[in-house]
């Protein structure tokens, strides 16, 4: 498989996105299109740590790591991180969300008051 179509596809899903961010005034969406964010991310990083491996084919480990260490997938390993990190992500998110559909029953982002005024805004 050639190495470019990996790029293309997790910078579609980042600029899907960003879009998502961008457009969507529903909070749950918002939070759905940054997963697709840190998605393409774990794809860059596979596929970096793909296609890095390949080009050092007949290059010594000594020459690229520390001398007899053993390498691991750096990428996946990286991938591994922001997954966790998504996790967190969706469980903090989703608790703001419902706290504050419980506060105010909806979930509109463009209604979010700040200044902690009670009265709902209408739009």
């Amino acid at each position: 498989m050639h190495v470019v179509i990996p790029y293309v596809v997790a910078a579609l899903l980042f600029g899907l996105g960003v879009y998502g961010v961008l457009r969507r005034r529903n909070a749950i969406l918002v939070l759905m299109a940054v997963e697709l964010m840190l998605n393409a991310i774990n794809l860059i990083l596979v596929t970096a740590d793909v296609s890095l491996r390949s080009a050092l084919t007949g290059v010594a480990v000594e020459s690229w790591a520390r001398p007899g260490a053993a390498v691991p997938g750096t990428g996946g390993v990286l991938a591994l991180f922001v997954i966790v990190l998504a996790a967190a992500e969706v469980g903090v998110g989703l608790a703001i969300v419902l706290q504050f559909y419980r506060m105010r029953q909806a979930v509109v982002v463009d209604e979010v008051r700040l200044d902690g005024d009670e009265e709902r805004v209408a739009g």
